[in-house]
Formats: C-alpha cells, structure tokens, sequence
C-alpha cells in the first residue's frame, strides 16, 4: 500500500488528484490524506446549483468542485480531514463501506470516543454524523472516500449549502442534511486536525506493515495542475455537468413583479419565459430569445444584459436588479 499526504489545499487539485492516482497506479492500493482550503464538493450526479448558496459562495469565494462519485454535496475546510482509499475493485464488495472506515473509528475508539459506523456509509458518535462516504469504480479500481469533521466551520457549512429547494424542479440527486458534528468537543484538548492526520497513518502503517509513505513528485504535480486546467476547474464539469432541470425566480423591484423560468440542459438554457406587472416598450418574446443558448451562469447572463437597453423590456430597471433574476 501507497500512504500519499497531499501537500496541496486547494480542492481542485486535491479532487483532480484522486482521478490521476487511477491512472499512474492502476493495481496498486492507495490510502491518500488532504485538507482543503473552503470549498464545496458536489456529488458527480448533483445539479451544483440547487445544492448551493451561490451568492454566500461568491462572497465568500468558496470553491466549488464536481467530483467523480455520487452522493451529496459536502463542505470543506480547514478543520476537515478528507481520505481516499483505492484498491482493486474486484477485492471487496463495492456496497461495503466497513472495511475502510473502520481505521477511522479505531483510531477514536483508542481516544475513548464511542464512534461507529451506523447506515450504509456514515460514521456517528452520539447518534451524530461527523463523517460521510461515497465510492466510484473506474478503470479497475475501487475509490472510497470520506471527510472527517474535526474542527469544521459549521456556520459556514449551513450558509454555504443553503439553498432554496423551490427554485429548482429535476431529478438530481438531493443531498441529505443530517445532523452533523465536530470531533473536536470530543477530542483531547488542543488536538488538531493536521494531530488527527498523524494518527490516522500510524494506524494505517500498524494495520499494513508492508505500507510506504510517498510524495507526489514535480511530474506528478505538474499532472495533476494540468487536469485540474482541462476538467476540474472548469464551468463545464462543475456547473454544466449537471442534469437537466427547470429552474424558476420572482423578484420585486420599483419597476414592478418579474418572475422568470427556464429550462436548462447541460448547463445551458433551452426555453425561458418572463411574466410580470412591469411596462415594457419592446416584446418581452425578444428577451426570452436571447436567452436561448445562453450558459445559466452569471457571467455569460450579465455579459448578455450589458449588451441591451434592459429599460426597453422592464422600464427603470439596471443590469444588476434582473441579474438577481437568475440567481
């Protein structure tokens, strides 16, 4: 086995990271540790905008990052201890999650602390979720992977990841809130999570006598920069992936009631309509066409609103009042 510490915080390398160790060690077991600067990481089959609180996220400039498993959308940070565990995936039944979560809970169990494993892939103490799992297969292979919530901002994890759920209509995988907690308030006092991390190889090294701490070299990183370049930092793999859905918002602004829907398809708009009790000198019809095509990302919808005189369509309106139509 392959003990790999990622010396990178950034979540676009860290998830590109996963998908590139596939390919370099295709038969090899790999137990890979990282810790991520604040981000948000959306399961492979999510709609990334129904799961998050885009503005909360912009402010705040929290990354967000698709990646190649399924599950919900989880929030990372500092204070979050992610693994990934990859073997071959004929070795073990893809649907046990025991295996390889169960360090995790020996490593707590030897600290007192009564964590278990309870469901198909969450870890609890006290009846409350501190650690979640997903696994993908690819090439061969098997990948587990999980967070650990050490010392989480858990006010930043609720506003990042809250969204209104009447916004969107799809069939997306919906991400279940449950009730989460730190580790930290069961941990001895002034343990870290960098302290956790430590621990966590020990126990692995004692379990696989035979396991050899290595590092990423100057290849591999310049690897892995260059995916996350092409797939993981991109608007397509991370907000354009995303099943189709219907999405819908009303506004009110001194020029009147506007309500806005549309139907997007790989990230893109299909169909739009705008209603309202607002005067307009020109065809609302025009606008909706313009629409069409258009990315539902904000950059590409302001970059359309700059470009008409809005107050042709809504009266004494600005760029950002309808901007905040599609948000």
């Amino acid at each position: 086995m392959f003990i790999i510490d990622s010396p990178s915080h950034d979540a676009y390398f860290n998830i590109a990271s996963e998908e590139y160790l596939l390919t370099k060690y295709p038969k090899e077991p790999i137990f890979l540790l990282y810790m991520n600067d604040p981000s948000i990481i959306i399961g492979k089959f999510q709609n990334t905008l129904a799961e998050i609180n885009l503005d909360y996220v912009n402010d705040n400039k929290i990354k967000v990052v698709r990646r190649m498993s399924g599950g919900g959308a989880v929030y990372h940070d500092l204070g979050n201890l992610n693994f990934s565990f990859h073997t071959l995936l004929g070795n073990l039944d893809f649907m046990d999650f025991s295996t390889f979560t169960q360090p995790i809970v020996t490593v707590l169990n030897k600290l007192n602390i009564p964590a278990k494993l309870e469901g198909r892939n969450d870890l609890l103490v006290d009846g409350k979720k501190f650690s979640g799992n997903a696994k993908l297969a690819k090439n061969g292979k098997m990948v587990q992977h999980g967070t650990i919530l050490i010392d989480s901002q858990m006010q930043i994890l609720s506003d990042a990841l809250k969204v209104n759920p009447l916004k969107f209509v799809d069939k997306a995988v919906k991400s279940n809130r449950a009730r989460v907690t730190n580790l930290i308030g069961y941990l001895p006092q002034g343990f870290t999570t960098v302290k956790f991390k430590e621990l966590l190889i020990a126990e692995m090294q004692r379990e696989n006598p035979d396991a050899e701490i290595i590092h990423f070299s100057a290849t591999d990183i310049q690897n892995i920069e260059n995916l996350v370049k092409e797939k993981y930092e991109t608007w397509d793999w991370n907000f354009g992936f995303s099943p189709n859905y219907n999405f819908k918002k009303a506004i009110k602004i001194p020029a009147g009631f506007i309500e806005l829907h549309l139907d997007v398809h790989k990230g893109s708009i299909e169909h739009a309509k705008i209603f309202g009790d607002f005067f307009a000198s020109e065809s609302i019809h025009e606008l909706e066409q313009l629409l069409i095509g258009k990315k539902h990302q904000l950059e590409e919808i302001r970059a359309l609103l700059e470009a008409i005189d809005l107050t042709s369509y809504f009266g004494k309106v600005d760029v950002a009042e309808i901007l905040e139509l599609f948000k």
